[in-house]
């Protein structure tokens, strides 16, 4: 559904293909939740994401699947759906963007995916594995829709775990404030470079380890 939604979005003329920085808005909003998962040796071998959808999307998605009980989804009639998305997800890199010590990691196809419906909203569960695990001083994780069509915010409790990380590492979250956001479209707009105007807009996982 999020994929024929851009592709939609994509013919009108929508953003991230050929409007301005000034025009971007978001038009599906996702609360994420996401964990970064750690071997028994120390390295990082994926990461595990919970994206809730806004209630008009999750209502949009929805549309046409049958269920026996009005507003009751259980996870295999959201399956197929499930499917649909992580597969479509593909093409736009997951919305996920690692860095392992300044270099750019690569992701495998997506594992352990289901839907779950719950108080009006359809949450997206996908663990994405690294293709080769890490074990870098810096990891750099962004979540975020380049072309700003989807406009991503983590949980505000506990939006970021590390499960089974060494105790001695240290995990940052940064969330875009007001002045750096200006700052950042101001110079964007400026430049004329807009094709990643959903970045000033990403909060950023940074997690040190010795």
């Amino acid at each position: 559904m999020i994929y024929r939604l851009l592709a939609l979005f994509a013919l009108a003329g929508g953003t991230g293909f050929g409007t301005t920085a000034a025009q971007a808005h978001p038009h599906v909003w996702i609360t994420a939740a996401s964990e970064l998962l750690y071997a028994a040796d120390g390295t990082i071998t994926g990461v595990r994401h919970a994206w809730t959808f806004d209630d008009m999307f999750s209502t949009y998605a929805l549309q046409g699947l049958e269920t026996k009980t009005k507003g009751v989804y259980s996870r295999e009639q959201l399956a197929p759906l499930a499917k649909d998305n992580v597969e479509n997800l593909r093409e736009f890199g997951f919305f996920t963007f690692a860095k392992a010590d300044g270099k750019k990691q690569k992701f495998e196809e997506p594992v352990d995916y289901f839907l779950e419906y719950k108080d009006s909203a359809l949450t997206l569960h996908f663990t994405l594995p690294l293709k080769a695990p890490v074990k870098p001083k810096q990891l750099a994780l962004d979540v975020f829709d380049p072309a700003f069509f989807i406009d991503f915010k983590f949980e505000e409790k506990d939006p970021i775990k590390l499960v089974g990380a060494p105790a001695a590492c240290q995990l940052k979250v940064q969330r875009p404030g007001e002045a750096d956001v200006k700052k950042l479209t101001e110079e964007m707009v400026a430049s004329g470079d807009n094709a990643n105007y959903g970045a000033i807009y990403a909060n950023k996982i940074l997690v040190n380890c010795p």
